[in-house]
């Protein structure tokens, strides 16, 4: 049986767009410590493809992506 991923922390940046998103997101992701799981919760329209990509180009692992809701691991 697979166990589910329990987040650390959650965040409910709501409706907030890419630039902020993301700049808030790397300072949230390095207070986490590496390792860490964070539930974010964002609402913008362009989140589902934001989220992805910014986890790409930063190295964290997004174990799940159900907009509005995500699951990002940081890396370590």
């Amino acid at each position: 049986m697979i166990q589910p991923v329990l987040a650390d922390e959650a965040w409910d940046a709501g409706d907030m767009g890419c630039g902020e998103l993301v700049f808030l997101l790397f300072q949230r992701m390095r207070a986490l410590g590496p390792g860490k799981v964070l539930e974010l919760t964002a609402t913008d329209l362009g989140a589902p493809h934001d989220i992805p990509a910014w986890c790409r180009m930063t190295g964290h692992a997004l174990l799940s992506a159900s907009p509005p809701r995500y699951l990002i691991r940081s890396k370590e």
